[in-house]
């Protein structure tokens, strides 16, 4: 019996170990969203200032055409690294893209799209605290969802799209999808 005793805290030890050791091949961009396969968050965002007032960004908006959703910043670093990659997406016109502007200034936000391109087919404006980008589980900029024709969220990426990441991820849903 006392010899069990001592083997228990190898027991926990060992289990514990294993635990942390698991824990180092997970890859910390995988942050499972409880919105995969549900309806986008019901929104109706105003337009940029300086874009057609027409062209916010509602829910109604994700509905009929597979759609990619970006949220966005001029304040974020990593948004500019992903956005000559938006750029060239939106070139090919494979899929429109929608942008949510979070927790920026309008004007430069504006601003940023004029000297940068434009790669947004609509950009909503979710000002602080971000409300919209609450309700889709938002962490941090920059984060996309890709929509189906029926408005359900069915695939979410953190952190910038790269070439290789809409080469080998997102292109493939997208053209699934859109069979």
């Amino acid at each position: 019996m006392r010899r069990s005793l001592y083997l228990l805290p190898v027991a926990l030890f060992l289990v514990l170990a294993g635990f942390l050791l698991g824990g180092l091949f997970l890859n910390p961009r995988d942050i499972p969203s409880v919105l995969i396969d549900r309806p986008v968050p019901e929104m109706n965002l105003p337009a940029l200032a300086g874009r057609p007032a027409d062209s916010g960004l509602a829910s109604a908006d994700l509905k009929g055409r597979v759609s990619l959703v970006n949220i966005f910043g001029s304040w974020c670093i990593s948004c500019a690294d992903e956005h000559p990659t938006l750029m060239r997406i939106k070139a090919q016109g494979v899929v429109p893209i929608h942008g949510i502007d979070w927790r920026d200034d309008p004007a430069k936000a504006l601003a940023w799209l004029q000297r940068n391109g434009d790669p947004y087919d609509r950009v909503g404006v979710d000002p602080a605290p971000g409300r919209t980008s609450i309700d889709f589980g938002v962490t941090g900029a920059p984060e996309s969802f890709i929509v189906d024709k029926a408005g359900v969220i069915r695939y979410k990426h953190v952190g910038p799209i790269t070439p290789k990441v809409w080469e080998a991820t997102l292109l493939p849903i997208i053209v699934e999808l859109n069979k």
